[in-house]
């Protein structure tokens, strides 16, 4: 008894010389919502600030996300952040990734749960050490293992919980038949959180998680307004994003992505549509890009902002 509480006063002592002290469960700061799940964390480490007062919603999906999924993420998250949403992810590559950095270009608050300490030296992965210091600015890179902890695979399972303890539903954006974001969701269902599901192609390996999840009973959705209806949210105004064109090539250039709804079209498609020179589309979709007025998705694909 004596060994363990020397243990415990000797923890204590360390939490309050780090950079990051402890939230304890019963901290004013600690996410109530966090509270409610059957096992959660004693306690979090945080860098940043946990947004107060804000609806929560998960987003997760898989590493190895395809155009399509990446223009969903922005679509979705862009949506929610427009009703103040938090975005809650994971932080691991692929749409986790795309999930946050949709919502800090919207403007918007966002929460990275890692499967490591949240310190630079170790935070997971080591590729988006300049994400979670963005994240930082605008929301909190939070972990419930030390903050030196290097991660380990049987962190990631226990950090999932969480992500969907914070949230008030999980949206699962494009997963394999197993994965991460399936664990999650499960969580989701064991927490009573909402599970939301985006459908893919049929033939698509990164969809056959997401189109199962949906046939066992969760909810398709294919914009913010079906996740906000279904958690009785606020759905604001629509806000004009007219983008205005500076002469008539760009013009049709814009034409010709409007005409596609927001998915991605390829430059050849470009070419042929607006019936412009190949030198002068491609001269033009840089000049737009550096003015932010679209998008390129990867492989020559583009859309607008």
């Amino acid at each position: 008894m004596r060994r363990l509480v020397y243990i415990v006063k000797t923890m204590l002592k360390k939490q309050e010389k780090s950079e990051y002290p402890a939230i304890n469960i019963n901290n004013e700061q600690y996410p109530a919502s966090l509270r409610e799940i059957a096992s959660p964390p004693a306690a979090l480490y945080v860098r940043g600030h946990i947004p107060k007062n804000k609806p929560m919603i998960g987003i997760v999906g898989t590493r190895r996300c395809t155009p399509y999924g990446k223009r969903v993420t922005e679509h979705i998250v862009k949506g929610l952040v427009r009703a103040d949403c938090v975005i809650v992810s994971g932080m691991a590559i692929g749409i986790d990734s795309e999930a946050h950095k949709a919502a800090l270009e919207a403007g918007g608050e966002t929460i990275a749960v890692v499967g490591s300490g949240i310190d630079e030296s170790v935070v997971y992965p080591s590729s988006n050490k300049a994400l979670a210091r963005e994240i930082e600015k605008h929301g909190a890179v939070i972990s419930e293992f030390d903050p030196y902890a290097r991660s380990e695979t049987f962190y990631f399972p226990q950090r999932n919980r969480v992500i969907s303890g914070l949230s008030l539903g999980v949206v699962v954006i494009e997963s394999k038949e197993r994965g991460g974001s399936l664990i999650t969701a499960n969580f989701a269902l064991e927490q009573n959180r909402e599970v939301f599901a985006v459908p893919g192609g049929l033939f698509w390996e990164t969809s056959v998680g997401s189109n199962n999840l949906i046939k066992q009973g969760a909810k398709a959705v294919t914009c913010a307004e079906d996740i906000l209806e279904e958690l009785n949210l606020a759905i604001p105004e629509e806000v004009s994003n007219k983008i205005i064109a500076k002469n008539p090539i760009e013009q049709k250039i814009i034409d010709t992505l409007l005409d596609k709804k927001g998915a991605g079209v390829h430059i050849d498609s470009i070419v042929q549509k607006s019936k412009l020179s190949a030198p002068e589309t491609s001269s033009t979709l840089t000049e737009m890009e550096l003015d932010e007025k679209i998008k390129n998705l990867g492989g020559d694909y583009y859309v607008l902002t």
